[in-house]
């Protein structure tokens, strides 16, 4: 998704960040430390996106996730926050063996 902020700054936000940062409470929880890891999100797609008013807009993806509004303010925190935020969730995948991957179940072997 390319976004053209007033100031003229145009960024680029992948389905994928998107989706695994996703607003709502079903991703977000309903407070710290309540999150939910979003895996197997690597080939999801933005199937619509309709504005909320003057202050957001709801992206659905083609996984049925739709209920993040996305205010212009959070997108603006993503889109300066994009590495920094896209490498977190990569550590939190390593950390739980997860993967982004739809089709890969991970298995951890202890020793």
């Amino acid at each position: 998704l390319e976004i053209k902020f007033p100031n003229q700054l145009t960024v680029d936000l992948s389905a994928e960040l998107l989706r695994v940062l996703s607003p709502s409470a079903e991703v977000q929880g309903h407070g710290p430390g309540q999150e939910v890891l979003q895996t197997g999100k690597a080939d999801v797609e933005i199937t619509a996106i309709e504005p909320v008013g003057h202050y957001a807009v709801q992206i659905s993806f083609d996984d049925g996730h739709s209920s993040g509004l996305y205010t212009w303010a959070y997108l603006a925190h993503l889109a300066s926050e994009k590495q920094t935020l896209w490498q977190r969730y990569l550590r939190k995948l390593e950390d739980a063996g997860a993967s982004r991957d739809p089709s890969t179940d991970i298995v951890r072997i202890m020793n």
